[in-house]
């Protein structure tokens, strides 16, 4: 498994991790996923997985970097400082290494929600702060509300079909040594990107490499400077696969072929908005519905 510096942290840390978001596994997967060098597992309190982390941790917690979020719901000074309470007592340990805030809020100011997470770091609760699902404009707003730590991450989606970090986001968190943890690197549904690769690219450098078509997509965010990868993996088998994205580069060419055959997209800041709006019950109908759609109309819609 290969490391990557963490921000300005000094610290390198997997480049490939355990996501959990919609997690049913069990420990097992989790184990296997830890033992093949993936010591980097992230949750969040509005997950449900943070018990089942717990117990695949119990005994090696000192080894595996633990990144957990508060929701915005938490945002408040005190309410930040009782959730953090209750992620360390739902995962078993005393410190969280990367707490994140879930989502930007309009409702509390982030001096506020953030100096809670400062005064967090100062007792010993929490190593390092970062950001998820936060646009540039959101991300510098929170750089400025800070006043004795430094943003370390943004967790955002990043993969071969959403590059929509592409824009601005991903230049500037290089460029100001922010690293970028890429949720959902095979897609929501794997099935998008070999709809949206209409030339079988995917599958020709997966033959050509000796990989599989998904170590292949997940290794194309690890070429990117500062990105990170959790991709998630119900079975044991899904686990070890994914781990198996790192210790390798894609070649140039295999990069240049990805990049001009597989179509993508770059959400707009008024989707980006509209989508935030949505409730999440409704956008898992819409995402089923597309599923359901002929291949040929599902490429045009991703």
């Amino acid at each position: 498994m290969n490391l990557k510096s963490l921000g300005q942290t000094g610290l390198n840390i997997p480049e490939v991790g355990l996501g959990t978001w919609n997690y049913h596994g069990g420990v097992e997967p989790l184990r296997a996923g830890l033992e093949k060098g993936a010591l980097l597992i992230d949750t969040a309190e509005s997950y449900g997985s943070e018990p089942v982390i717990g117990e695949a941790i119990r005994g090696i917690r000192e080894q595996v970097f633990l990144a957990t979020k508060v929701s915005p719901e938490h945002f408040r000074y005190h309410e930040v400082l009782r959730a953090a309470d209750e992620s360390l007592s739902r995962l078993g340990t005393n410190y969280i290494d990367l707490y994140q805030l879930h989502y930007p809020s309009a409702k509390v100011p982030l001096e506020e929600t953030l100096g809670a997470m400062e005064d967090l770091v100062e007792v010993g609760k929490v190593g390092f702060i970062g950001v998820s699902n936060f646009s540039l404009a959101e991300l510098k707003e929170a750089q400025g509300a800070m006043r004795k730590q430094k943003i370390v991450t943004n967790q955002v989606r990043y993969n071969l079909v959403d590059r929509t970090i592409e824009r601005e986001l991903l230049s500037y968190c290089q460029a100001n040594h922010v690293s970028i943890i890429a949720y959902s690197p095979l897609s929501r549904d794997f099935q998008r990107i070999f709809d949206c690769d209409s030339k079988g690219v995917l599958l020709e450098i997966a033959k050509a490499t000796g990989k599989t078509p998904a170590q292949v997509a997940i290794n194309w965010c690890l070429c990117k400077e500062g990105v990170f990868a959790i991709p998630k993996g119900s079975s044991v088998g899904h686990v070890v696969e994914n781990c198996a994205a790192s210790g390798w580069r894609l070649e140039a060419q295999h990069l240049r072929l990805l990049d001009e055959n597989i179509k993508f997209r770059r959400r707009s800041r008024f989707e980006k908005a509209f989508r935030r709006m949505l409730p999440r019950s409704l956008s898992g109908l819409a995402l089923a519905f597309i599923r359901g759609l002929p291949r040929g109309v599902r490429r045009r819609l991703s």
